[in-house]
């Protein structure tokens, strides 16, 4: 992803799309879906996946650019910063426990955790995660893409 330019263009991506049950062209379509991340610098690498988003990258752009986008109707809230910074105090002591609970953000939010290989153990050990939200997240944004 990092040498192509293109986000979510690796193994998470494959797997967020299939979550979503969309093609790439679909997922790709700015007249459909935006992809905005929490900063649009790279933090570098830490021991164990990547550095957290610096946070000045939100602060200085996020909210002027979310402005300019006002028929969002669905956000997905991809890990524990983006659930942070959305959910502002409403979320849960940790990303599982705030993915568990999306029905108390849905319809318009629905937190998931980041869709990287790396999380494979918490995806075996959380299969509500399959059989609850994976169903109604494929109809939201089936409902979305097709209209």
């Amino acid at each position: 992803m990092h040498a192509s330019g293109v986000p979510w263009d690796d193994k998470s991506g494959e797997r967020l799309r299939d979550w979503m049950d969309i093609d790439s062209e679909t997922f790709y379509d700015k007249a459909r879906i935006a992809i905005l991340p929490m900063g649009y610098c790279y933090p570098g690498r830490a021991a164990s996946g990547d550095l957290p988003p610096r946070r000045e990258c939100a602060e200085l752009w996020l909210d002027r650019l979310l402005a300019k986008l006002p028929r969002i109707e669905l956000t997905l809230l991809i890990g524990q910063y983006a659930q942070t910074h959305f959910l502002r105090g409403k979320g849960h002591a940790s990303v599982t426990a705030t993915t568990r609970n999306w029905r108390t953000h849905a319809p318009g939010i629905i937190p998931l955790p980041h869709p990287s290989p790396r999380n494979v153990a918490w995806f075996m050990a959380n299969p509500w995660f399959d059989d609850e939200l994976l169903p109604v997240l494929r109809r939201s944004v089936h409902q979305l893409v097709a209209a």
